[in-house]
């Protein structure tokens, strides 16, 4: 918990909320969420039950005061044993600019160094997804440099944004390495 946000794992209840995902624009067109059915988003859950329950990858539902999920923070290709995992995240609409996805992505890092002992996190974003970038940057993870043509989304091949965050990176564990890096003109 950090003060009023909440991650906790995804409920069978949190299905109508998981269909909105898979409809809203934004979260599609960055994540390439698919499906539009309750059978849909339950099969999108019980994914995320097992790779938890396989240690390869974990998901939360971000939870606000209102106590209905607003947004995912996950780590996927976890390797427990290199200490290593990569972080997704999104938000529904209405959700985005309150400051949430930064705030669950930081619970969601400390987490993964102080209590089961990763020693990197990484994540990536399309460059054109600049709020995903003032998120990552929020939440602590330094800008790394660009894989060109990296990722397949609805529109086409991205450029991604690489982001990295390791032990003593957050804010309030030390001295924190973040910078922007972004393509030159």
């Amino acid at each position: 918990m950090d003060g009023d946000l909440v991650l906790r794992p995804w409920e069978l209840a949190d299905v109508p909320v998981i269909r909105r995902a898979f409809a809203d624009p934004e979260v599609r067109r960055w994540i390439l969420l698919s499906g539009s059915s309750d059978d849909d988003a339950r099969a999108w859950l019980g994914r995320w039950q097992k790779t938890w329950q396989g240690e390869s990858a974990i998901g939360w539902a971000v939870v606000p005061p209102s106590g209905e999920p607003v947004g995912h923070v996950a780590f996927q290709q976890v390797n427990l044993p290199a200490g290593t995992g990569r972080c997704s995240y999104w938000l529904l609409g209405s959700s985005r600019g309150l400051g949430w996805s930064p705030r669950a992505l930081q619970r969601a890092a400390r987490w993964a160094f102080d209590d089961v002992g990763l020693h990197r996190l990484a994540l990536a974003h399309s460059i054109a997804n600049v709020a995903s970038c003032r998120t990552a940057l929020k939440a602590g993870f330094a800008g790394e440099g660009i894989r060109r043509s990296a990722a397949l989304h609805l529109d086409g091949w991205h450029d991604m944004h690489e982001h990295g965050c390791i032990q003593g990176d957050l804010p309030g564990t030390g001295t924190p390495h973040c910078h922007d890096v972004r393509p030159r003109a």
